[in-house]
């Protein structure tokens, strides 16, 4: 039988689940599946680098972080006004804010002003220029999918917290949680260790070798992080291994559905619960875990959790 492509199974494989699973939506998400990467420019706040803001703006790029914060701002007063106007409505008289308890606390508190990540508007794909070097030779910028970002703000890092990012590498986490300046300790881990040298690479490319001595690098199996430090954490990340959807979709190289790695991607589901636990036990007691993926599948997500 002719070799079927493993990108044209994982698509067969997407269109048969998804669709059920998204709906309408999922014409529209399958087009941006296919589309060309579009990458944000997460800005290095450890170079010299002050004109890198207005350069980008200059372009139509913008910051999506402090646009989300702006959106939420107006949201949360939208809503205060609403609740204020339902209270009179009611004859209770206690017009007031509503706290951010009673909106979203994911939602404002997520919001690091520390970070800023430049992108082009939508349907726009240009690219960025390669990153420069400044004086101190470090880069001034790191070009990521901006969605990357949403697990690192989730996380909410405050000051001096004690950090894990339990599945590192290749990096881009890790560098936009050290962008946050919050961290008092953290540690960077991941089972590959050729990935591991890139993450390497990422810090001394970005990091100044001051704030490189609060991290600490790690090759061990996530799984049994508990049995090294279990308990020591305040916020944990736990970027589990998918089915990476677009990589899947897009690349022959290294694919998970390649018909010899079906037994692998079977076994995702498990290798993810058994991440999540260890991340859940390497935490604090009332410290805070996020669980992210870069699939849409509701397998590798909401039953991961539940």
């Amino acid at each position: 039988a002719p070799r079927i492509p493993s990108t044209r199974l994982a698509l067969h494989h997407f269109d048969s689940s998804y669709s059920l699973h998204l709906g309408a939506l999922w014409p529209s998400v399958r087009a941006a599946l296919l589309c060309e990467q579009k990458y944000g420019a997460l800005l290095n706040n450890f170079a010299a680098a002050d004109h890198v803001p207005e350069e980008l703006e200059l372009l139509n790029a913008t910051d999506f972080v402090s646009e989300a914060a702006q959106k939420a701002q107006q949201w949360q007063q939208g809503a205060a006004v609403g609740e204020a106007a339902r209270r009179c409505q009611e004859g209770s008289g206690e017009g007031r804010t509503m706290t951010q308890a009673e909106t979203s606390p994911l939602l404002c508190a997520s919001i690091s002003s520390k970070i800023k990540c430049y992108t082009f508007p939508r349907g726009d794909i240009t690219r960025f220029r390669p990153a420069r070097l400044d004086a101190l030779g470090l880069l001034d910028y790191y070009l990521m999918d901006a969605a990357s970002l949403l697990p690192v703000l989730a996380l909410n890092v405050q000051p001096d917290d004690f950090v894990l990012d339990l599945c590192a590498a290749p990096g881009g986490k890790t560098l936009a949680l050290l962008q946050t300046g919050f961290c008092g300790h953290l540690a960077a881990n991941d089972v590959s260790i050729s990935r591991t040298k890139r993450l390497y690479q990422i810090l001394h490319s970005y990091v100044p070798r001051e704030v490189r001595d609060t991290v600490s690098v790690t090759s061990c199996d996530g799984r049994d992080w508990d049995q090294v430090k279990g308990g020591t954490f305040h916020k944990v990340l736990v970027d589990v291994p998918c089915t990476t959807d677009r990589h899947s979709a897009m690349e022959e190289e290294n694919n998970i559905f390649h018909r010899r790695r079906t037994k692998e991607r079977q076994m995702l589901p498990m290798l993810q619960l058994q991440l999540l636990m260890a991340g859940i036990l390497a935490a604090k007691p009332g410290g805070e875990v996020v669980y992210s993926t870069c699939s849409l599948s509701p397998l590798q997500n909401e039953s991961v959790v539940e």
